[in-house]
């Protein structure tokens, strides 16, 4: 190791912002240049709030666990992610559980107003454009939608109004998408309904900006009629479908079933996901995310966020 490295390594110095190449040390006026920068309103760039993240396809399974709800499935690139919403008296709270509900944790504290605050960071003003802007969360990717899963856990009908209400902030700010007859519109954010969420409050609703979350094994029998207007994405129990596959392998009529279900849905410009996999051990768990990805699935459905974004 260099002197320098490591007597910095060391904590003698301080350590340095970069280094140009491991045996050569950068010069100290150009290193000065790199410490002082940070300071300098000049070197602060103006949608660095995701700089430097890749959008993956992950979907941040039970998000409203994590250490910050929504934050920290952006911090590691997941373009999905998905709250279970309870409505009392008016208000929408978010919880896996009524014992887990509180007053303060609600949809909209936990993540209309924390990704309108994003939007918001990725679409500032200039003077180089006429208009607003509809970036997306990710400033790697600006057209890439965040999906916005509402999974309905209280009566579906009386519920369901309440986050079409609910989604007002980000409708105002036209960060939606929307579905106009055949028309779809891609947005920043595209809402889905899931759980308790009524078809028929979806299907024949138009213009609208959400959607719903179909059945997977269905979409060529019992809802055959579900276009990519009604449900961009379809989703199903994982463990019905295939078992507990435990051993992380399929058998060919596993692999057929699954091949089969990916084919209807991307027949009609559905994407697919599919919840309720092994978590453990973890070799099953990878072994499985890499027949799901190999297939043809959308969105790997994840509760490790760090290990799926590794993958």
């Amino acid at each position: 190791m260099h002197l320098l490295a490591a007597a910095a390594a060391a904590g003698l110095l301080a350590a340095p912002l970069a280094i140009a190449q491991s045996d050569i040390p950068l010069s100290d006026s150009l290193q000065a240049v790199l410490s002082a920068a940070g300071a300098s309103p000049l070197y602060k760039y103006p949608t660095s709030l995701t700089q430097g993240i890749v959008p993956k396809a992950l979907h941040s399974h039970n998000d409203y666990w994590r250490p910050v709800p929504f934050y920290s499935a952006l911090s590691v690139g997941a373009i999905s992610v998905e709250a279970d919403v309870w409505l009392y008296n008016g208000t929408l709270y978010v919880g896996h559980e009524q014992s887990a509900l509180t007053s303060t944790r609600t949809f909209d504290s936990l993540y209309i107003q924390p990704i309108l605050k994003v939007l918001h960071a990725q679409n500032p003003n200039s003077s180089f454009v006429s208009g607003a802007t509809k970036n997306g969360v990710y400033d790697t990717s600006a057209g890439q939608t965040l999906y916005l899963f509402v999974d309905v856990k209280t009566d579906g009908p009386i519920t369901w109004p309440y986050v079409v209400k609910a989604l007002a902030p980000l409708r105002t700010a036209g960060y939606l998408s929307t579905v106009n007859g055949n028309t779809t519109t891609s947005g920043p954010v595209t809402v889905v309904g899931t759980g308790n969420t009524p078809l028929d409050q979806v299907q024949g609703v138009s213009p609208r900006d959400f959607f719903w979350d179909a059945p997977i094994p269905t979409l060529n029998s019992t809802f055959s009629n579900i276009t990519k207007e009604i449900s961009p994405i379809a989703s199903t129990d994982f463990a019905v479908q295939f078992g507990s596959n435990v051993t992380g392998a399929f058998d060919d009529s596993q692999l057929a079933l699954l091949k089969s279900q990916v084919a209807v849905a991307h027949g009609k410009g559905i994407k697919v996901r599919y919840w309720d996999q092994p978590g453990w051990p973890v070799s099953t768990r990878d072994a499985i995310w890499k027949i799901l990805w190999d297939a043809g699935v959308d969105l790997l459905n994840v509760d490790d966020l760090e290990a799926a974004a590794n993958f």
